[in-house]
């Protein structure tokens, strides 16, 4: 009986890492891995999840600060856990929601959401600030079951991207991301232009 090994192509025949089960087995090898992350951060762009902003923050990085874009993203992530606690505390008061202050945190979060490309997280933001300037309570609510909704899927995706990428091979990843995005986005714009 055949070894996996021995079913394997060629080249690259041991996956990196412990897991020991062969590239192919992993879907990594022959360039799968680079399709894999191409295409999860295709369908986030093409879903609206991610905008523009993402590959500007993206370029950004280079071999001097090789985890820029993940250090940025943890931040965006910290501080908005807080304004996400602090936004259900100021509603959960019933008596005395102060609508202003939930337009200062939205604020906040919409600006550090458009800042990284968290583009449906933004926009979330930008209907329950108008919902608070109406002082719609319900609106609120529905608006930040919503928000907290797109978080969580975006804090997950993006999650499962840094996971796809090695630290070591960041440099080399953001050229190829780099280029691949802007594939991409051209193809965007002209699917724009002929629909």
């Amino acid at each position: 009986m055949a070894s996996f090994n021995s079913l394997a192509p060629t080249s690259e025949k041991q996956a990196p890492g412990k897991t020991g089960l062969p590239v192919w087995m992993l879907g990594l090898g022959n360039g799968h891995w680079d399709d894999d992350i191409f295409r999860l951060l295709a369908f986030l762009f093409h879903q609206g999840v991610l905008d523009e902003q993402f590959m500007q923050l993206h370029q950004l990085q280079d071999e001097s600060s090789p985890n820029f874009v993940s250090e940025v993203i943890s931040i965006y992530f910290r501080e908005s856990e807080k304004l996400l606690r602090n936004l259900r505390a100021l509603l959960a008061d019933q008596e005395c929601t102060d609508y202003r202050k939930l337009g200062c945190h939205l604020n906040h979060l919409v600006g550090s959401s458009s800042s990284i490309g968290a583009n449906r997280v933004r926009n979330v933001c930008v209907a329950f600030r108008a919902a608070s300037e109406r002082y719609n309570r319900p609106g609120c609510l529905r608006s930040l079951a919503v928000l907290e909704h797109e978080y969580c899927f975006l804090k997950n995706k993006l999650h499962e991207l840094f996971q796809m990428l090695d630290p070591r091979d960041m440099p080399r990843c953001g050229k190829l991301k780099t280029q691949a995005f802007e594939n991409y986005i051209k193809m965007q714009k002209l699917l724009r232009k002929v629909l």
